[in-house]
């Protein structure tokens, strides 16, 4: 029996020894697999290859991205516009003109159809006989965008110097080629603005140097001989000049001759001539050019160019550039332009930029200020400020897109954020639809609305029916913050009265949101229509900008 007693103990024992080690070999058979998995990948991720090779591919891309570096331009030529132009054709017919005028005043005409629009720049292009100098955002090679490269080409071969300053924002490898074969006429430079370094993997670009290219040149201005420019919110293509087959830009210009042509050139010289203006000559220098033949095919190729050609023809605007019946609206005209180390971190902010402008503008109002802006973002404390203008007694009235008719339906959200609160204040708002009928198209001598689909692209606001801007700038934080920008203040009661009677008749062609006894918002389309969301939208678009409005990314748009 002891005996017996004795061993109790020890084959206790023994099986909790059993058990702790039972327990032991469970956890190494359940982290086995782990364990083998990460000795096979250890062994094959650096002792293989075929393993090794994408991830050395990811680093050395990621490597030559970061290291890349925009080429040496401190020896670029350095130009500047050519003043003395009295004898060209155009000096010609628009010198006496301009001798009979105020010395201090501007000659105007707005340029709201998108064929006028193209119209004026190809016809000056065509009398151009000393200089044409082009800043622009979007220069595309479509039906417009190739006539109009046509159109310089031609005159760079009378001899005409051409000066050609585009954003890098949409260049393509193909659109490298275009610009190169241009660029080696004795008669063209082209320079790119704050480009991307690498050409094919601009994505690339975008992700390792966000801070810099994010920023754009976003100016427009087409001026020719020193003698005539256009300055406004039109880029160069299809849907800015009403030649798109889907949809097409709601937008504005004004030509200008006088006074305050200098200035455009002179703005442009700086531009031009800045640390962010890079010569194709540098920068594409290993670039192959296409070929006479392959330009040449881009416009016959193209089955819209003769049909927009057949459209353009139709104008009557050739006789108010050269003076054969009055056109021109005489004005004090100041140009606002920010200075191009906007693009910099160490612009210091000692020159006043143009949101620095726009609000002295704004703040100036005294009975009325009509804003027209295809993008509006005016955060909280833009909401504010215009919020102060209504208080004190100022009509408010905004124009932008509804969101059915906005290309950037997250910037529409900037704009949702704000909507109930600008309501509130007393603004009335209003929303371009996107699709207009024809009589609304052609009703308002102001503005002729594009195609059957149609979106806002216009910026031009105006203030006491006595002055208006026409330029590049959106109210939203990238104009404000971003990109450069540029535009006339014009000084005449009989354009910004028409802007002020083009809102007063708005309500066929957009919807006029408002509150109702609940406070919810409501849309209404001016036939007595009332709609509870928003108008001609689908159920994705709307759950995208709700979801933008909860981010904190209203800075950035």
């Amino acid at each position: 029996m002891p005996e017996i007693m004795e061993e109790k103990p020890k084959n206790s024992n023994s099986e909790a020894e059993q058990g702790k080690n039972g327990e032991q070999e469970k956890k190494a058979s359940f982290f086995a697999p782990t364990k083998a998995a990460y000795s096979n990948w250890k062994k094959a991720s650096w002792k293989s290859p075929n393993k090794l090779f994408p991830i050395f591919c990811l680093f050395f891309i990621w490597w030559m991205i970061s290291v890349a570096r925009l080429p040496d331009i401190s020896g670029k030529p350095v130009s500047s516009y050519i003043p003395s132009t009295e004898n060209t054709r155009l000096g010609e017919v628009l010198g006496p003109i301009i001798a009979e005028q105020d010395p201090n005043k501007t000659g105007i005409i707005p340029l709201s159809n998108g064929y006028d629009a193209f119209v004026a720049r190809y016809l000056l292009a065509e009398a151009a006989d000393s200089s044409i100098d082009i800043q622009t955002f979007i220069w595309r090679d479509d039906a417009t965008g190739m006539l109009m490269y046509d159109a310089m080409k031609s005159a760079a071969d009378r001899g005409v110097r051409v000066r050609l300053l585009l954003d890098d924002n949409n260049s393509k490898p193909e659109k490298d080629k275009l610009l190169v074969m241009l660029d080696q006429h004795p008669n063209i430079e082209v320079r790119l603005a704050n480009p991307v370094v690498q050409r094919n993997l601009r994505f690339l670009g975008y992700i390792v140097n966000l801070y810099r290219v994010n920023r754009r040149m976003h100016n427009k201005s087409f001026t020719v001989d020193n003698q005539v420019t256009v300055v406004g919110g039109r880029n160069i293509a299809d849907e800015y000049f009403s030649g798109a087959e889907d949809s097409n830009f709601v937008d504005l210009d004004v030509m200008a001759t006088g006074k305050a042509v200098n200035d455009v050139s002179t703005t442009f010289d700086r531009y031009w001539n800045s640390s962010w203006a890079y010569p194709v000559s540098i920068l594409l220098k290993n670039e192959e050019p296409i070929t006479e033949e392959e330009f040449d095919k881009k416009i016959t190729d193209n089955p819209n160019v003769p049909q927009y050609i057949d459209e353009v023809k139709k104008t009557s605007l050739t006789h108010k550039i050269f003076g054969q019946e009055p056109g021109w609206e005489w004005s004090n005209v100041s140009l606002i332009s920010d200075d191009p180390e906007k693009f910099s971190r160490s612009n210091d902010g000692t020159e006043p930029t143009m949101l620095d402008h726009l609000k002295e503008l704004f703040k100036s109002a005294t009975s009325s200020l009509d804003l027209v802006s295809p993008y509006f973002v005016p955060g909280r404390e833009g909401t504010d400020e215009f919020a102060a203008l209504a208080e004190r007694g100022v009509k408010v009235r905004l124009l932008t897109n509804s969101l059915a008719a906005t290309d950037v339906a997250p910037v529409h959200s900037g704009y949702a954020k704000r909507r109930i609160a600008l309501l509130k204040s007393g603004i009335q708002l209003y929303e371009l639809k996107t699709k207009l009928s024809a009589q609304n198209r052609v009703k308002y001598g102001y503005g002729l609305f594009g195609g059957s689909q149609s979106s806002l692209h216009a910026k031009t606001f105006g203030i006491d029916n006595s002055r208006i801007f026409v330029g590049s700038f959106n109210l939203d934080p990238r104009s404000a913050n971003l990109d450069t920008e540029m535009g006339f203040i014009i000084d005449n009661p009989l354009l910004a009265t028409k802007l002020s009677t083009v809102l007063d008749n708005i309500k066929d062609s957009a919807y006029e949101p408002k509150l109702n006894s609940r406070g919810k918002l409501e849309w209404h389309d001016g036939k007595g229509n009332v709609y509870t969301i928003e108008p001609d939208t689908k159920f994705l678009t709307r759950a995208i900008v709700a979801i933008c409005m909860f981010l904190p990314i209203e800075r950035l748009l």
